[in-house]
């Protein structure tokens, strides 16, 4: 079993910045090297959408439209931990953004069944 633990959420004036953390365990987690990364995030009443993707060794990375500019995704594989930087946040960035993982997908990956792993959520507020 795979296990993600996201923190660094909270609530931040419009413009301003967050960075969130991904952890990653799991009795049956082999390397996480091997895993392809990826934040999504879901607002109220939305469906969850992708936000940005990491390859395995961190040489790649693929943003969507909306978030191209602003947000920055890394990778530590000596932590296990992925990051999200969030900069000149607006409020239709409010959401829940949850950190998702897979052995399979590519690091151009957007779809949410494509991905087999998923943490609890952090939620992300920015106030106009």
């Amino acid at each position: 079993q795979v296990q993600l633990v996201e923190s660094g959420g909270g609530l931040v004036q419009a413009g301003g910045s967050l960075r969130l953390s991904c952890a990653a365990s799991g009795r049956t987690f082999s390397t996480f090297s091997s895993y392809t990364m990826a934040w999504f995030r879901q607002a109220p009443g939305k469906e969850r959408e992708f936000v940005a993707a990491i390859s395995r060794r961190g040489r790649s990375t693929y943003y969507a439209d909306s978030v191209k500019g602003r947000f920055t995704i890394s990778r530590d594989n000596a932590k296990n931990t992925v990051y999200l930087q969030m900069n000149s946040l607006k409020p239709d960035d409010t959401a829940v953004y949850y950190c998702a993982a897979d052995p399979e997908a590519f690091y151009t990956t957007q779809e949410v069944y494509e991905y087999d792993y998923w943490g609890q959520g952090t939620q992300v507020t920015v106030s106009s």
